[in-house]
C-alpha cells in the first residue's frame, strides 16, 4: 500500500514538473513570436522617401532608402523564381538610379570639385573629412565616387553589387548579362574622347556580346546586347577620337591593332568579329577611301 501511495505520489510530481515545463517553453515561444512580431513591425514602420528628389531630403535619407530597397530586395529574391527575379533586376535597377540620380544633383557642388582634391606631387587625392565622411556614407548604399575623365566625376554603384546580389538566383541568360556588366564596370571604358582599357580587352568583350546574341535569340535582353556589341565593335575597328586604329593622312592600319585583328581572326575564325576584321584590313590595305571603308562595314555607334 505504501509503496502504491509512493508511485502515485512520484507520478503527481512528473505531471507537475512535465506542465511546467511545457508552459515555460509556450511562454518563451509566445515572448520570441511577439519580439519578431515587434521587429517586423517596427520594420514596416520605416518608409523610405520618395524617389522625386528635392532638397528637402539629405544624403543620410537616400542612402537609408537605398539600404531599406537592398534588404527588400534581399528577402524578395529568396522566395522568387529565376523569372520573378529577372523582373525584380530591372526593378531594382531603376529604383537605384533614380535615388542615384537625386543624390548626383544634391552633391553636384562636390562633384564639381572631387577633381580638385587630386595632388599631382603624390600622384594621390587628398580628401578633407567631409569628402571622406561622404565617401564611407555612399559605401554603404553600395556606391562611389568615380571620375568618368575630363574633369567630371560620378556617382556610380559599386561594380559587384547587382551580380552579389543575383548571382544564380536568375534566368541563365540573366546571370550570363549581370555577370559580364560587373565585370565591365571594374574599370572606366574611355576617357577623354579615348579607350581606356586594352585593345585585346575590348576584342574579348566584343567576342562576349556576339556569342550572347547567339546563345540566347530569344532572351529579353538582346536588343540591349545588340546596342552595346555594335557599339563595342565599332570603336575595335576604328577606335575613337584620341585612340583610332590607324593613320586618318594614309589609312595605315598601327601596327598594335594589326596584331590584335590578327589575334581574333587566330583565336575565333568563325566569329563576325574576326570577318569584320579581315575586312576592314583588306579596304585599308587597298587604299580605299576611309568614308568608302564606313561605307561598306556598315556599323554604326548607337551613342
Amino acid at each position: 500500500m505504501i509503496k502504491k501511495s509512493l508511485s502515485a505520489f512520484i507520478l503527481l510530481i512528473c505531471i507537475f514538473s512535465c506542465k511546467k515545463e511545457a508552459q515555460k517553453t509556450s511562454e518563451g515561444k509566445i515572448e520570441k513570436d511577439t519580439v519578431s512580431k515587434i521587429e517586423e513591425k517596427e520594420e514596416d514602420l520605416f518608409k523610405p522617401i520618395d524617389t522625386v528628389c528635392t532638397s528637402k531630403n539629405k544624403t543620410e535619407d537616400y542612402i537609408a532608402a537605398l539600404q531599406w530597397y537592398q534588404q527588400k530586395t534581399e528577402k524578395e529574391i529568396a522566395r522568387n523564381s529565376p523569372e520573378q527575379n529577372d523582373k525584380l533586376y530591372e526593378d531594382y535597377i531603376k529604383i537605384r538610379d533614380k535615388y542615384t540620380a537625386c543624390l548626383s544633383e544634391s552633391l553636384s557642388k562636390v562633384l564639381v570639385e572631387y577633381v580638385n582634391y587630386y595632388d599631382s606631387e603624390s600622384d594621390s587625392y587628398k580628401f578633407p573629412e567631409n569628402i571622406k565622411e561622404l565617401s564611407t556614407q555612399l559605401k554603404k548604399g553600395s556606391l562611389e565616387f568615380t571620375e568618368v575623365g575630363e574633369g567630371y566625376t560620378e556617382i556610380w554603384s559599386l561594380p559587384d553589387h547587382y551580380f552579389s546580389l543575383f548571382k544564380g538566383k536568375v534566368t541563365p541568360d540573366y546571370n550570363s548579362y549581370i555577370e559580364q556588366l560587373s565585370k565591365e564596370s571594374e574599370g572606366l571604358y574611355s576617357a577623354d574622347a579615348g579607350l581606356v582599357i586594352s585593345w585585346k580587352d575590348l576584342g574579348e568583350r566584343t567576342i562576349f556580346w556576339e556569342n550572347f546574341i547567339k546563345r540566347y535569340p530569344k532572351s529579353s535582353l538582346v536588343s540591349r546586347a545588340k546596342e552595346m556589341y555594335s557599339d563595342y565593335l565599332y570603336d575595335y575597328l576604328f577606335g575613337m577620337d584620341n585612340t583610332p586604329t590607324h593613320e586618318h593622312s594614309d589609312g595605315t592600319i598601327y601596327d598594335e591593332n594589326r596584331e590584335e585583328f590578327n589575334r581574333i581572326i587566330k583565336k575565333y575564325p568563325n566569329s563576325n568579329v574576326a570577318k569584320k576584321s579581315k575586312e576592314l584590313m583588306d579596304l585599308f590595305d587597298a587604299k580605299i577611301p576611309e568614308e568608302e571603308i564606313h561605307k561598306r562595314i556598315n556599323i554604326e555607334r548607337e551613342y
